[in-house]
């Protein structure tokens, strides 16, 4: 009797194992998610400071194998860690009515907010976000952020910018801005972006602040007398290379100099008010193609007659053609098909477009800056009509934000975009054509 009793017992112990272990599998095999942000880390421990064990692109799928608080306890790879909830989009699971509601819940969270991983455990939320659209264009910044190398909260920090200062935005990628200084760019959240109001709109009355070079008063007297260094530089109406010319002089013309700041000169010449480059200015004079200093006097008396020499020329490019022209388009053009990689400046890392442009001429001995405007500013100007092989071209619309070498024959050769690499494209028509801003020949 005993030994029919135990037999029963196994039996049971044996259904119900079977049964339990049915259920685990068929629960296991539900709970399954994906990766709902651009990029999620996979971590050591439910702790937002642990050890990165791995990092999940979006809509790879992950194993989900229990909950703890906020996170997920994973697999993926066969790594198993723990990922922000935040992070994870549950597959809906027909058996189970709780399952599908924490998924239509994340989905509806993840839509409605777009957040990344981070936010919540380092203390930052949506609270004040700027929910109006973000276009290409000049923005300021809100508050004190850090520039990312790439578009992620645990990026390495490029740089850090301050309240109020000027930047470029060039791309959007989610709830990422791809922003341009004039000396470097990165990724930051674009909600720390807001647009510049102009002054002059908001009142009636206009601040120094709010004049420009020729309605401000320079003061009694300048601080120092200089003289131009390169044989064309463009007098701007404001301090950066995106404002408009007020007027272009010339090698050796004399200026008055009254104030110095963050790398421009605020001058007066024949009359007229507004900034240079601090470094296209010398204290002394420049020698001639002869070997002989010109004199204050000459370089005074024809200035005016000059600056309107230089300005048609401007316009009409008398320039003469680069000798390196067909030797810097070769050059380029053995980086056809390689990547663009944003940031990166060199075949094994891949080109963004003015890394491109710096590497092509850096192979001939020739250093250029290392933003697509500041290169606006290297090598002399040169117009549309006149472009040789070799020129740099510039676009953009309210600043300049690419730049492209003109291989000839209406066509440029450039590090376009993520998914086109460096490739060739005609100037002729379409975005360059419309978009089109200037051109410089690098001598």
């Amino acid at each position: 009797m005993k030994s029919k009793m135990n037999i029963k017992s196994i039996f049971i112990m044996a259904i119900i194992s079977l049964v339990s272990m049915l259920f685990i599998n068929i629960s296991l095999a539900a709970n399954t998610g994906v990766i709902n942000v651009n990029v999620a880390n996979l971590r050591e421990t439910a702790d937002a400071e642990s050890k990165i064990l791995e990092q999940i692109s979006l809509n790879q799928e992950v194993e989900i194998l229990e909950e703890e608080g906020d996170w997920y306890k994973v697999t993926y790879n066969r790594i198993t860690g723990y990922v922000s909830k935040e992070l994870v989009t549950v597959n809906a699971n027909p058996n189970s009515t709780e399952e599908n509601q924490i998924s239509e819940n994340n989905t509806t969270e993840n839509n409605q907010t777009n957040t990344t991983e981070g936010n919540t455990q380092t203390g930052e939320n949506n609270q004040g976000e700027n929910t109006e659209e973000i276009e290409l264009g000049e923005y300021k910044i809100s508050t004190e952020t850090k520039l990312k190398l790439v578009p992620s909260i645990n990026a390495i920090d490029v740089v850090e910018l301050k309240a109020d200062e000027t930047v470029q935005v060039t791309e959007i990628v989610n709830g990422w801005a791809c922003v341009e200084t004039q000396t470097t760019k990165g990724w930051l959240r674009k909600d720390k972006l807001k647009k510049d109001e102009p002054a002059q709109e908001t009142t009636t009355e206009t601040t120094p602040e709010a004049q420009t070079p020729e309605q401000q008063p320079a003061p009694e007297t300048p601080i120092k007398t200089q003289y131009v260094n390169s044989s064309s530089v463009n007098v701007r109406q404001q301090a950066n290379t995106a404002s408009s010319i007020v007027t272009t002089i010339t090698l050796n013309t004399e200026v008055q100099v009254y104030s110095e700041e963050n790398g421009w000169s605020r001058v007066k010449v024949n009359n007229v008010e507004g900034y240079i480059s601090s470094s296209l200015l010398s204290n002394n004079k420049q020698e001639t193609s002869r070997g002989q200093s010109t004199t204050r006097k000459s370089s005074s008396t024809k200035s005016t007659k000059t600056t309107t020499k230089t300005q048609t020329n401007n316009q009409t490019t008398n320039v003469p053609a680069s000798g390196n022209g067909s030797s810097i388009v070769a050059t380029a053009k053995k980086y056809l098909g390689y990547k663009y990689v944003y940031g990166g400046s060199s075949p094994s890392t891949g080109f963004d477009c003015s890394g491109f442009t710096s590497y092509v001429f850096k192979q001939h001995g020739i250093s250029l800056s290392r933003t697509a405007a500041g290169q606006y500013s290297n090598g002399v100007a040169v117009s549309r009509a006149n472009l040789q092989p070799g020129d740099l071209v510039m676009f953009g619309k309210s600043k300049i934000n690419h730049v492209a070498i003109y291989i000839g024959g209406g066509q440029i050769i450039h590090a376009s975009t993520p998914s086109t690499g460096v490739r060739i494209d005609t100037l002729t028509s379409g975005y360059y054509n419309n978009n089109y801003v200037g051109a410089r020949r690098i001598l």
